[in-house]
């Protein structure tokens, strides 16, 4: 069985995505990566290319008329995952602001061995937990998706869906997947105020082809509490790979959970999955099977 894993990324240096650790994490699976590298504005391929001789960097060029609704994202997505060669068995998805943890490499390698045969299964669903501010704290609001697709068959039927958040194959149908325990870290947002500030401006322009300036930011004084309305304060472990960024933070967060709001519609699939244990009314590009 073979294993190939792909990721994309650009400037992330300039936005402190922890591109290397999210390389890292998924290497003890896989028999190769490659990491379509935009061109960016700092060192981001040097960084992608001291990684190790398991990484192949395909060096693309964002397309600016595809970013309306995030669809670079996914373009991206599709170019790393489509130079994957037709020897490899099961492809391993990775963004630049993810990392998975290795308490889950022996259940997610033992998955891909057991349904490799089986034409029924598309793809590995993981589970998420979303990170906040720093690495103490972690999202608790319904918009933070709870599982997503991150190992899929290579069938090249299959695409990145909008804006890469996940898979569709053929004629936009969802991908049918068994679940796994296996956990990915999301630590998109753990970023210094000022560099998250600037991230916005991006996602203006990649989202709704808005112009900005990001180098000159201010940012105002409670501006977390303008993205967010509650969050948990995360009691598990880091991924190893991870320990090093998490030590040499270099910003203070805190974030008052006594204090937290949650909209009427959160109170109510949180009520309900108190009651019953399950979790209802969540987004699900996928089919469990």
């Amino acid at each position: 069985m073979k294993v190939s894993g792909f990721s994309f990324i650009r400037n992330a240096v300039k936005y402190q995505y922890p591109i290397v650790e999210a390389v890292q994490s998924i290497l003890p699976l896989c028999d190769e990566v490659i990491v379509a590298v935009g061109k960016s504005e700092d060192n981001t391929r040097d960084l992608v290319a001291a990684i190790g001789p398991k990484v192949k960097i395909l060096d693309t060029v964002w397309d600016e008329n595809s970013r309306l609704a995030g669809r670079v994202l996914a373009e991206e997505t599709d170019k790393a995952f489509q130079a994957i060669g037709p020897d490899t068995d099961w492809c391993v998805y990775i963004q630049g602001d993810e990392v998975m943890h290795e308490d889950g490499y022996d259940e997610a390698m033992n998955a891909m061995k057991k349904w490799k045969d089986h034409k029924e299964v598309d793809g590995l669903l993981f589970n998420y937990i979303h990170f906040f501010g720093s690495y103490d704290y972690i999202g608790a609001e319904g918009q933070w998706y709870r599982h997503e697709i991150r190992i899929i068959k290579n069938d090249k039927s299959i695409f990145s869906y909008r804006d890469a958040q996940g898979f569709r194959k053929g004629d936009n149908k969802k991908l049918r997947v068994k679940p796994l325990q296996a956990k990915i870290h999301h630590y998109g947002w753990v970023q210094d105020p000022r560099v998250m500030k600037a991230k916005f401006v991006v996602k203006d322009k990649i989202y709704h082809a808005k112009e900005g300036d990001e180098n000159n930011i201010v940012v105002p004084e409670n501006f977390a509490y303008q993205l967010v309305n509650a969050l948990h304060k995360f009691k598990g472990t880091h991924p190893q790979v991870m320990k090093k960024r998490v030590a040499e933070i270099g910003w203070a967060f805190e974030f008052d959970v006594s204090k937290n709001r949650y909209k009427l519609k959160d109170h109510f699939k949180n009520g309900l999955e108190e009651l019953t244990g399950r979790r209802f009314f969540d987004y699900k590009n996928y089919k469990i099977i």
